[in-house]
């Protein structure tokens, strides 16, 4: 009669797993990145000496007022998100044509404005709009001007220097209201 063998069951050794597991650990901490989150991108002015600003013409200066509840108020009237870009732009590249707007892209001031307890990302995407009616205005004049978009133009040179002159940044973002 033929006797039945018996085997053993087949064992993985599980000595090393802890160890592989660790150097798997390691490995992925050393290659993943971390988005860090470095805030909103300004460069701010410089602490003044207490000197007098300037005086501003009323018709120079667009407020923008972001309240609580998040609602946009373009000098006090209601204004949608979204309407934003085309007023601010309307008010910057008026050239004296309209009397309720600017005089000029050099003399135009956009002053926003929040509550402490306005919601964040409404505040943000105001503020997106703001700098996308610049970014637009000196798209369209790089392209008239030299036939190139403005991104395009290489950091510092003259070409970016005389675009950013024609549509300067004037945004003042004046402290919130306590809340």
């Amino acid at each position: 009669m033929l006797k039945k063998r018996t085997r053993d069951d087949a064992e993985i050794p599980m000595s090393s797993l802890a160890d592989i597991a660790f150097l798997l650990l390691v490995f992925f901490l050393v290659v993943t990145t971390i988005d860090v989150d470095t805030g909103i991108g300004m460069i701010l002015p410089p602490i003044p000496d207490d000197i007098e600003p300037p005086p501003v013409r009323e018709r120079n200066l667009m407020n923008i007022l972001v309240n609580a509840q998040g609602m946009v108020l373009i000098n006090e009237e209601p204004a949608a998100i979204a309407n934003v870009r085309d007023q601010v732009r309307r008010f910057i590249d008026n050239h004296g044509a309209d009397p309720n707007l600017s005089e000029s892209p050099d003399d135009a001031i956009v002053s926003i404005k929040t509550d402490r307890r306005t919601p964040y990302n409404v505040y943000i995407d105001m503020l997106d709009e703001v700098m996308g009616a610049y970014e637009e205005l000196r798209h369209e004049a790089s392209m008239d001007r030299f036939g190139v978009p403005f991104t395009s133009l290489e950091q510092g040179s003259e070409r970016r220097a005389e675009i950013q002159e024609m549509y300067p940044k004037q945004i003042s973002i004046a402290e919130p209201d306590e809340g």
